[in-house]
């Protein structure tokens, strides 16, 4: 049984068909080794389900991910460390490979491979005061999972590598202006503005939701295809 990562089924009516990736490992949510294994798992699960056509990825109303536990990372060695990585990888991949309509709900930070892991859902949503940031460098770090590359691949390289290289925060309004998300809202209705989002798509059968899915996703090795600066 997952201990950080729990899939949560609504019971309501409006809530048919949506099932809630939810992460919770307070009070930050930041990501473990443990957690890299548990997302996969959870995501590897909601692919298969056939109850659930929409899936949200979320943190709690406090945070959704402040990035990776960078204390237990120093206490890696080597052979560790690549392992860690690939798990990493792996946990990023899995929520990105959900063959369903995924929305990213964004609560209070999403950082480094925090906000790796909300990029890796098709949408994201966030309340009016949430910080994002490629937050790496500012640990000695360089993104992991691929997360420089996905961040490039919504924003444009220019202004990736000016996140990646300088490691400052960005309020809501500049995710939405850079395209970080697609919709932006008060804090206390985060969580209902992506139900209200994932319930737009639990009429279609999963099976053609999933061939949709793949007619529009880039292979996840890929991403420079479509990292085209934005104007």
């Amino acid at each position: 049984m997952n201990e950080f990562v729990r899939i949560v089924l609504g019971t309501a009516p409006e809530q048919s068909g949506v099932a809630t990736l939810l992460l919770s490992r307070p009070p930050t949510n930041a990501l473990t080794r443990q957690m890299y294994r548990e997302i996969s798992i959870a995501a590897n699960e909601l692919g298969e389900r056939a109850d659930v056509a929409a899936v949200i990825l979320y943190g709690g109303h406090e945070i959704f991910c402040a990035g990776d536990d960078v204390p237990e990372l120093r206490t890696l060695d080597a052979e560790e460390t690549a392992a860690a990585d690939h798990a990493l990888q792996r946990c990023i991949e899995a929520v990105a490979a959900i063959p369903k309509p995924t929305v990213a709900a964004i609560t209070g930070y999403a950082l480094g491979s925090g906000m790796n892991l909300a990029l890796a859902a098709d949408w994201r949503v966030s309340g009016d005061n949430v910080k994002f940031g490629a937050t790496e460098i500012l640990a000695g770090l360089a993104p992991r999972g691929d997360g420089g590359m996905r961040l490039a691949g919504t924003i444009g390289t220019s202004k990736a590598k000016e996140l990646v290289f300088s490691g400052r925060f960005v309020g809501a309004q500049e995710a939405l202006d850079l395209g970080l998300i697609d919709d932006m809202v008060a804090p206390d209705h985060v969580y209902d503005a992506a139900l209200a989002w994932a319930r737009r798509f639990v009429e279609h059968p999963v099976d053609v939701l999933a061939a949709a899915k793949a007619s529009v996703t880039w292979p996840a090795h890929r991403p420079t295809d479509r990292m085209v600066d934005r104007p």
